[in-house]
């Protein structure tokens, strides 16, 4: 057991990203395991939703993500699974005009 407060910290710190990565890879397991089963679009898509999340959590490396959704893809399109594009427009967003504020000059008078 540590006794330096920084160390005592750091244990604290390191368990609770321990039980968070866990979690991560976990649902990450259950999505490919779903995929694996099904070989959905909708498995597919939550696959790689959840490779995603856990590759920009850093649970997993980022090119590992990439090569585990290369791989689930390539097995969608073998199983006939067809891949729909999204073609749902991005809701635009208007842009109102901000009122310019004129700062205040505050002057205070000095006798």
């Amino acid at each position: 057991m540590p006794i330096i407060k920084s160390a005592k910290k750091r244990v604290k710190v390191a368990n609770k990203a321990a039980i968070l990565n866990s979690k991560t890879k976990r649902s990450l397991k259950t999505a490919l395991k779903a995929f694996s089963a099904s070989s959905s679009a909708k498995s597919l898509r939550d696959a790689q939703s959840a490779i995603d999340k856990s590759a920009k959590k850093r649970v997993i490396h980022k090119n590992k993500a990439a090569r585990l959704k290369s791989r689930a893809a390539k097995k969608a399109k073998a199983a006939g699974v067809k891949l729909s594009k999204v073609a749902a427009k991005k809701p635009t967003v208007v842009k109102t005009p901000k009122k310019k504020i004129a700062a205040k000059k505050t002057t205070s008078k000095k006798k």
